[in-house]
């Protein structure tokens, strides 16, 4: 068997693969599936007939069927431009492929039982006096598929054209030989252009799969964003005090945790990521006070103690309030880290704290970041039943509270950078 023989054949096993691959694609449409199973299986036909001819194992009896063989091949082989290009994505093609379909079959046909385009012999297989009519008609499907592909390739521009050039380089090199010198490598090169023309097209559709997505993901950020901005909002209107702490919070929390990420405290956990997710939740941490009524929350004093008890509550209620807002528009890491600052900010690294009593690196780290900031900022800041403190005497009690209230590698962290973190 020659090596053309067996080419042929990889050939043929490739457009089975193609096919197969293409028919458990869920990325393509209908529409686009069709159009390169017609073109895998055109392929086939087309080589399987050059096969069949040219294996060296020709049985004169066997001509009749060879001819009807060869007749479909000459009416399916200049339709390939026409398949090609649909593949490509090239619209309006159904209705080019059908005409030159059966313009073509209608001249194969009528003209097989003469010999005049091709006919078998006892020896096999020899070209007609009017084979011309075949290579003007392969001669017309290069023209088309070269304006085809020229405009396919302005259409892809701004992907990568010189991907559909290669795609015709490669199918000029089988066209012209088959066309002008009588050498059949055309379903070659048909076929590993098909092949490598399904590779971009289906990088195409990842790419528009990819770019949906993270339309998507941008949309559903800025949606999380709207939400927390209100939530935020619904608490400042609640009380201006809150409001404002809110704002100075969310930027001591992305201090604290900058500043940790770049002395290397904690770096297997603050990254780029928890520092964005530090300072867009940070808002959400006192949340939970939609809950406490005004005559705790603006009483101009100390708490009593079953005050105290009530106004605690607004931990636990924080982190389940979140949740129940954000559960079906964030993912889980997101909706955790979210709840976690709400409901353990306000624990203790001793364990002393509320709602659970955690202790240590039990308690989310963003959470301790938090606890900082907030504490900090109460500190400095006049509120109804307090005159504010300077920052010196803030940083005084943090540095006091370290191992009892704060994490102490982060209140280091704080100590370190204090002249920055004001």
């Amino acid at each position: 068997m020659t090596f053309y023989m067996c080419v042929i054949i990889l050939t043929e096993l490739l457009m089975l693969a193609m096919t197969l691959h293409v028919v458990n694609y869920t990325g393509f449409t209908k529409t686009q599936k069709t159009w390169f199973i017609l073109t895998f299986a055109a392929v086939m036909l087309c080589a399987g007939a050059e096969f069949a001819v040219h294996c060296g194992y020709y049985d004169p009896r066997s001509k009749i069927l060879l001819t009807v063989l060869t007749t479909a091949q000459f009416s399916v082989a200049p339709l390939l431009a026409i398949l090609f290009t649909g593949a490509l994505g090239m619209k309006q093609q159904v209705r080019f492929a059908v005409v030159f379909f059966v313009l073509n079959a209608l001249v194969e046909t009528a003209f097989a039982p003469f010999g005049l385009i091709f006919y078998f012999d006892s020896e096999g297989y020899h070209r007609g006096p009017l084979f011309l009519i075949y290579t003007a008609f392969y001669f017309i499907s290069l023209i088309y598929l070269i304006v085809g592909m020229i405009l396919v390739g302005r259409k892809f521009r701004h992907r990568d054209a010189w991907t559909i050039v290669m795609l015709l380089v490669i199918l000029a090199a089988g066209i012209f030989p088959m066309t002008f010198f009588k050498i059949n490598v055309t379903y070659i090169a048909v076929g590993i252009a098909a092949s490598l023309c399904y590779i971009y097209y289906n990088d195409i559709v990842q790419q528009d799969i990819h770019a949906e997505l993270v339309s998507s993901q941008e949309k559903m950020s800025r949606m999380q964003g709207h939400m927390i901005s209100g939530l935020a909002n619904l608490i400042e209107n609640r009380d201006m005090e809150t409001g404002e702490h809110i704002t100075r919070t969310g930027d001591y929390v992305n201090k604290l945790a900058e500043f940790a990420a770049a002395d290397g405290v904690y770096a297997d956990v603050i990254d780029i990521r928890f520092i964005g997710m530090m300072r867009t939740l940070s808002p959400l941490h006192d949340i939970g006070k939609i809950i406490v009524s005004d005559s705790i929350l603006k009483k101009p004093g100390r708490l009593t103690a079953e005050e105290f008890e009530l106004m605690k509550k607004h931990a636990a209620a924080g982190g389940d309030m979140v949740r129940e807002i954000l559960g079906g528009i964030s993912d889980e890491e997101y909706l955790s880290f979210a709840a976690d600052i709400a409901k353990y900010h306000h624990e203790w690294w001793n364990g002393q704290g509320y709602p659970e009593g955690l202790k240590g690196d039990e308690i989310p780290l963003s959470a301790r970041i938090m606890a900082i900031a907030d504490v900090y900022d109460a500190l400095i800041s006049e509120r109804c039943y307090k005159k504010p403190m300077s920052p010196d005497e803030a940083f005084a009690i943090i540095e006091k509270e370290s191992g009892t209230h704060f994490d102490p590698a982060l209140v280091e962290v704080l100590l370190r950078h204090k002249e920055e973190f004001r």
